[in-house]
C-alpha cells in the first residue's frame, strides 16, 4: 500500500498535533509504511476530560437508543464504504495474510459489530415480579420494582497489536451502544488501525467527545487505567500486563475486564478424524503466525494415535507457505516485530532444552532478508511440566503431549495457568461433549466448531485469560451499571 500517515490524535472531536512522532513499519518488509503520532499523560488527561462532558452532559448516554443505533450504523457504512483501504492497511500493519485481512481481520468484527448495535435495542428497563411484604401497620405493602441498566460510564479501551481492528470495534461499539464514552488507546505498533476510525467518526458524524483515539506506550496506558474519572477499563493483551492493570486499577475501585493471554489445549481422542484433527490443530499455532490468544496450541493426543497424527501434522506444515502476504499465495505472515522472533527463539532452545522433539521447523525461513518471519514449528515428547507446553509463546509453535485415558486428557487440559479456549475431536460427540463441560475454560470447540466466533456467543476466559465477557448479550451488558428502581401499590 502506499505511505500512510496521520500526525495528530482524535481528542473531542478535533485531530490534536503532537510534538513526537513514530515511524510505522510493514512487520514483512521493514519498510516504513507512514508516520503516527505518539500521545502523552497530557493528551490522555484532554481525551478523559472530552470523554467525561460528552458522558455527563452530552446527549449520547440519554438520547433514545434508537438514534444511537441509526448513527453507529451509520458509522459501521463508513467504515464499510473503506473497506478495500482498512484491508490494505491490515496486511501493511498487522502482517495478515490477505484472506485472513478481509474475513477474520476485517468481516467477522463487522459482522460483530452489527450485531451489537442491533442487540443494544435490548430493553434496559426490565420489571420485577410485584410482591406483598408485611409493613408496621400489621397490614401488607403491595410493593413492585423495575431493574435498570445504565451505561457505566467513560471507557478506557485498550488493544493488542495482533488483531487490532477487531478488537478496536470490539471494544468501542458495545460500549458507544450502550450510551458509554470512550477513550481508545491501541498498541504502538498498530495504531493506524484505530486513527482511521476516527476520521470514519468525523465522516459519520458521530458527537464530539463520544470517541476519542489516543496513542502511546506505557505512560499513556497507565494515565488511563489509574485516572478516577475513568469509569470501566477495557484490555486486551498478556496476562503480566493485565495483572498490572489490575493493580493500576484498584486505588480508584473502577471496574476493570481483560481478555488475556492462553494455552488452550486440544484434545484429540483415538477415535477422532486425524486428518481433520490435524487439519485444525495446524491452524492451531500457525494462524496469525500463532500471534492469536485463543489459539490451539497445545495438542494432547491419545497415544494409540499420536505418531500418526504427529506424521499428518508434519506433512501439512510443509504446505505452509510463509512470506510477504502482499502475495495473495502466502498462508503465514510475519511476527509483528524483531523481539517477537527472537522471543520464540528462545523458546525453541528452551524446549530442546528440556527433552521435547523437534519435529518440524524451529528457526528462521531461508530466503527471506526482511521481515519477522519464523517457520512453523512443532514439537512433540512435550511434558506437561516443560515451558514449552506452560507459557504462552505468541508464535508459530505447536506441542504434543501424550495420554492414555479421557480422565487424564481432561487433567492435563485443565493443568494450566490458562484457560481461554479449547477444543476436542472425537467421532463419538456425547462424550466430546461430557469432557467439553470438565474443561476448566472460557469455550470448548467440538470437531471445530462452528467454523467461526458466533457472534451471539460470550468470549471470555478464566484463571490468568482473564475475566468478564465480550459478544453477545453478555458482553453488551459488561458495559453497564444495574439499578433497581422500587415503588409502591396504592
Amino acid at each position: 500500500m502506499a505511505s500512510r500517515s496521520c500526525s495528530a490524535l482524535y481528542i473531542d472531536g478535533e485531530w490534536v498535533d503532537t510534538v513526537e512522532r513514530e515511524t510505522i513499519i510493514n512487520p514483512a518488509t521493514e519498510a516504513a509504511i507512514g508516520e503516527a503520532p505518539v500521545g502523552g499523560p497530557a493528551d490522555v488527561g484532554h481525551a478523559i476530560a472530552a470523554a467525561r462532558r460528552a458522558f455527563d452532559t452530552g446527549p449520547w448516554p440519554s438520547m433514545p437508543v434508537e438514534r444511537r443505533q441509526a448513527m453507529l450504523s451509520a458509522f459501521l457504512d463508513a467504515i464499510d464504504a473503506r473497506a478495500d483501504e482498512i484491508v490494505a492497511l491490515i496486511v501493511a500493519e498487522a502482517g495478515s495474510t490477505q484472506m485472513m485481512a478481509r474475513m477474520l481481520h476485517y468481516g467477522v468484527p463487522m459482522q460483530h459489530a452489527r450485531h451489537m448495535v442491533a442487540l443494544a435495542s435490548r430493553p434496559a428497563v426490565t420489571p420485577l415480579p410485584v410482591e406483598t411484604t408485611p409493613n408496621m401497620a400489621g397490614g401488607l405493602t403491595l410493593g413492585a420494582g423495575v431493574m435498570v441498566r445504565d451505561p457505566v460510564g467513560v471507557v478506557a479501551a485498550i488493544t493488542a497489536y495482533n488483531f487490532p481492528f477487531f478488537l478496536n470495534l470490539a471494544k468501542i461499539i458495545p460500549a458507544l451502544a450502550v450510551g458509554c464514552t470512550v477513550v481508545l488507546k491501541p498498541s504502538p505498533y498498530t495504531p493506524m488501525e484505530a486513527l482511521i476510525l476516527g476520521e470514519i467518526a468525523d465522516t459519520a458524524g458521530l458527537p464530539k467527545g463520544v470517541l476519542n483515539i489516543v496513542t502511546g506506550g506505557k505512560d499513556v496506558g497507565e494515565a488511563l487505567t489509574s485516572d478516577p474519572r475513568v469509569d470501566l477499563v477495557s484490555f486486551t493483551g498478556s496476562d503480566a500486563v493485565g495483572a498490572a492493570i489490575q493493580a493500576q486499577a484498584a486505588p480508584t475501585l473502577k471496574r476493570v475486564l481483560l481478555e488475556l493471554g492462553g494455552k488452550s489445549a486440544m484434545i484429540v481422542r483415538a477415535d477422532a478424524d486425524l486428518t481433520e484433527a490435524a487439519a485444525n490443530g495446524l491452524g492451531g499455532f500457525t494462524i496469525h503466525a500463532g500471534q492469536g490468544c485463543a489459539l490451539l496450541t497445545r495438542h494432547i493426543v491419545h497415544n494409540s494415535v499420536r505418531g500418526d497424527y504427529v506424521s499428518r501434522l508434519k506433512a501439512m506444515a510443509a504446505y505452509i507457505k510463509v512470506g510477504d502476504p502482499a502475495d495473495p499465495s502466502v498462508t503465514m505472515g510475519p511476527l509483528i516485530r524483531d523481539v517477537a522472533r527472537t522471543r520464540t527463539e528462545r523458546y525453541v532452545e528452551v524446549a530442546l532444552s528440556e527433552g521435547a522433539t523437534l519435529v518440524t521447523g524451529g528457526g528462521r525461513p531461508g530466503g527471506l532478508d526482511k521481515g519477522f518471519f519464523f517457520q512453523p514449528t512443532l514439537f512433540d515428547d512435550v511434558h506437561n511440566s516443560h515451558r514449552i507446553a506452560r507459557e504462552e509463546v505468541f508464535g508459530p509453535v505447536g506441542v504434543v503431549i501424550g495420554y492414555d485415558d479421557d480422565d487424564e486428557a481432561i487433567a492435563l487440559a485443565n493443568d494450566s495457568d490458562f484457560g481461554l479456549s479449547g477444543g476436542i475431536f472425537s467421532t463419538d460427540v456425547g462424550r466430546a461433549y461430557e469432557m467439553a463441560l470438565r474443561m476448566r475454560t472460557g469455550g470448548v470447540q467440538i470437531n471445530g466448531g462452528g467454523g467461526r466466533m458466533s457472534s451471539h456467543a460470550p468470549f471470555g476466559g478464566v484463571k490468568r485469560s482473564g475475566y468478564g465477557r465480550e459478544y453477545g448479550v453478555e458482553g453488551l451488558n459488561e458495559f453497564t451499571t444495574i439499578k433497581t428502581v422500587s415503588f409502591r401499590g396504592g
